[in-house]
């Protein structure tokens, strides 16, 4: 070999451990997200939802490199262990919280960390079965979309309510009335429900600088609840879910996700630019939290002032280490629990005859955020830009990351609930064809 060949050969070399070096540094810093999805989505789906692994993993888990994770499941201390290469995470339930990744705490330490629950009495069932004839015209509908998958997704529950009464509700096999499913970013627009309520009480004023003791030294001082709630912070943020960005390392890495999300830089002036943040609405829950003097008078505060109004009684919005409900994802409710929130809002607030959010704050609530074009309200998705071009203007929306919806459709007195599984590129042109098909059916 020539003493040039040698020296390319060497430099080949390098490059080569340099990439390699490179790609394991990298891969190394995927491993929370990787084994932290695993291991937070199926102890939540079997220790909350009632699941059974072997379905989870089939369905939930079988994506990227999350399908290679080695999951073991213990029923005795209520944990999953997810494993990757040389990557592990750990989730543990909680009575009451849910699953919480552990993240710098052992499990001894997170289970001497229960606060008492408030009792959750069964309450009063309000919502009854409604017209027969319209239940049998969305029949074939709800059949075709639960059992058949018409609309080419996996859907666990289907529920639509017309006039406050159920007259559409179909379940997968294995999932029922009782089971509490997943909302992803549905839990947003309960943050929205709970600012509200916090707003009408007086614990907090929405147009007023939020007073967060690490933004008073700089121009982030000047951010509003009104500037979060409308996803216009101007805070910097990446909520790609395919890569290693903001998001993912925040729901599956950091053990105070709220202040992982209020540390980041402005990048634009705040009420000016518009765009998509879980982190947003992680920064309000621990802002709300804040405002009590314990984690149970601020859980207290939520069934009491929220869930027991709606009739809710079986609900887990699952903790980060820190206490804080992770309002931007983890909150596990029955189909028939997230229609009563629809209905809520369909009603201006009121619901079995009581008002549970202010006078005007569902008003405020479609108000569109100035650079969304007519897509987002505050912590609500709105349907003024014609995203769904069969269904009525004045339509608002809960999104969730694998097509859990919320359509609240006040020109038709209609509520369209619809959780599950379904991930698909198209999935906004499905949704638009089920919405034309329902109310196609309803007067």
């Amino acid at each position: 070999m020539t003493k040039r060949n040698r020296i390319l050969f060497r430099i080949a070399g390098a490059v080569l451990l340099t990439v390699l070096a490179g790609a394991c540094i990298y891969l190394n810093s995927l491993m929370p997200i990787i084994t932290g999805y695993a291991a937070k989505n199926l102890a939540s789906a079997v220790f909350i939802s009632g699941r059974e692994p072997a379905d989870v993993e089939a369905l939930d888990l079988n994506f990227s490199l999350i399908k290679f994770t080695r999951n073991r499941v213990d029923y005795e201390n209520r944990t999953v262990t997810s494993r990757f290469l040389w990557g592990k995470s750990v989730a543990a339930y909680r009575e009451g919280y849910g699953v919480t990744l552990l993240r710098g705490k052992e499990l001894s330490e997170l289970q001497e960390e229960v606060f008492p629950l408030p009792s959750r009495d069964p309450l009063p069932e309000t919502l009854v079965p409604g017209d027969s004839l319209l239940t049998a015209r969305l029949a074939p509908i709800a059949r075709s979309l639960v059992d058949e998958q018409a609309y080419n997704g996996t859907p666990f529950a289907f529920l639509v309510l017309n006039q406050g009464d159920i007259v559409a509700e179909r379940y997968r096999h294995g999932i029922g009335a009782n089971t509490p499913l997943l909302s992803w970013s549905m839990g947003k627009s309960v943050v929205n429900a709970i600012t509200g309520i916090m707003s009408g009480d007086g614990l907090v004023d929405i147009y007023a600088p939020v007073d967060i003791p690490e933004w008073q030294n700089d121009a982030r001082k000047e951010i509003t609840l009104d500037q979060l709630l409308h996803m216009q912070s101007g805070l910097e943020w990446n909520e790609n879910y395919g890569t290693r960005s903001d998001v993912n390392l925040m729901l599956h890495r950091e053990a105070d996700m709220g202040m992982y999300a209020l540390s980041k830089p402005l990048e634009h002036k705040p009420g000016t630019h518009w765009y998509y943040s879980s982190g947003t609405t992680n920064i309000v829950m621990r802002y709300l939290a804040d405002k009590f003097a314990s984690d149970t008078e601020f859980l207290s505060y939520l069934r009491e002032r929220l869930f027991v109004p709606l009739g809710v009684s079986n609900v887990h919005f699952e903790h980060d280490i820190s206490g804080t409900p992770v309002g931007s994802s983890y909150l596990y409710m029955t189909a028939r629990d997230f229609a009563r929130f629809g209905q809520l809002f369909l009603n201006d607030g009121c619901y079995a005859g009581k008002r549970i959010l202010p006078e005007h704050w569902v008003e405020y609530t479609v108000s569109p955020a100035s650079d969304s074009d007519g897509a987002y309200g505050a912590f609500f998705w709105l349907n003024l830009n014609g995203q769904y071009p069969d269904a009525p203007a004045d339509m608002f929306c809960c999104f969730g990351h694998d097509g859990q919806r919320i359509f609240i459709i006040p020109s038709r007195d209609t509520v369209v609930v619809l959780l599950g599984y379904s991930p698909k590129p198209d999935h906004e042109v499905r949704f638009n064809d089920l919405l034309r098909d329902i109310l196609a059916v309803i007067p």
